[in-house]
């Protein structure tokens, strides 16, 4: 539901303060209560995400889960890992809050769309057209990121001219139609530190290609990215995911803390 961890244990917290607080001897299904509890934290904190647009972005990157925990067994982590992958919660990241919690309540735990329609505070019938928008977009877009190099480097060139040479047309060509871009960093002219949709964002971008050429290829954590470095001095980073020929994510880095971390090598 959340795709991070430490939110996760933000949610499982409120909950228990909540079942703390209530007097359980009128509650007939324990468990059926809980999950309502539950996912309603969740798309609070889904909700707060969509709402905190003025403050510098910090990404909600899909965490990788322990395992190995108590009762796990090496079938029951594959099986998680493969319904719950990270090109999953990339593309769930996209959905509204109240398309990720029904798709997620529904498709993935079988909770009937009665059950969810009162969380998300909908009638059945909407709740029903929630999840059925959020398949359609999960089924078309949770396309593996390209882990072929070449291919990475030829589309990253690709963008870094149509920015440079102010191509929008070109520009538009190598980006997903939902894409979305993050930074951790407010932007000095003002945009927000999230935006959604690949000519939203083009347009913006164009106004500012003069930026990119201070760009240079480089390889980011062992996927193609580029790098800011005027003067030798690191400023920016940007993380790209790229499926199908198609930039889908942009993440803008400029944290320092973050930018040390990272591990860098110029490719050209």
């Amino acid at each position: 539901m959340l795709g991070s961890v430490s939110e996760v244990d933000d949610a499982v917290q409120e909950a228990w303060l909540r079942l703390s607080r209530a007097e359980t001897a009128g509650i007939d299904n324990l468990g059926g209560w809980l999950t309502t509890v539950v996912a309603r934290v969740c798309l609070d904190m889904l909700r707060s995400r969509k709402s905190r647009r003025e403050e510098p972005f910090t990404p909600h990157a899909p965490e990788p889960v322990a395992t190995g925990t108590s009762g796990s067994s090496p079938e029951h982590e594959a099986l998680l890992a493969d319904s719950v992958g990270l090109a999953l919660l990339v593309v769930l990241d996209r959905l509204t809050p109240a398309e990720r919690l029904a798709f997620v309540l529904h498709d993935m735990f079988a909770l009937p769309f009665e059950e969810i329609a009162a969380i998300v505070g909908r009638s059945t019938t909407a709740t029903r057209q929630l999840a059925s928008r959020a398949r359609r977009r999960v089924r078309g877009g949770a396309a593996a990121p390209d882990p072929d190099l070449i291919r990475q480097r030829e589309v990253v060139g690709a963008f870094l001219a149509a920015l440079r040479g102010g191509d929008f047309e070109g520009l538009l060509a190598v980006l997903d139609p939902d894409l979305v871009v993050r930074a951790d960093v407010p932007a000095p002219s003002g945009a927000p530190a999230e935006i959604r949709g690949a000519a939203v964002w083009a347009k913006q971008a164009i106004a500012f290609g003069q930026l990119a050429r201070l760009a240079r290829l480089a390889l980011v954590n062992g996927a193609v990215g580029i790098v800011m470095a005027p003067r030798g001095r690191l400023f920016r980073v940007v993380r790209l995911t790229i499926a199908n020929g198609k930039i889908t994510q942009i993440e803008v880095i400029g944290d320092k803390a973050r930018l040390g971390a990272l591990d860098l090598s110029i490719v050209d």
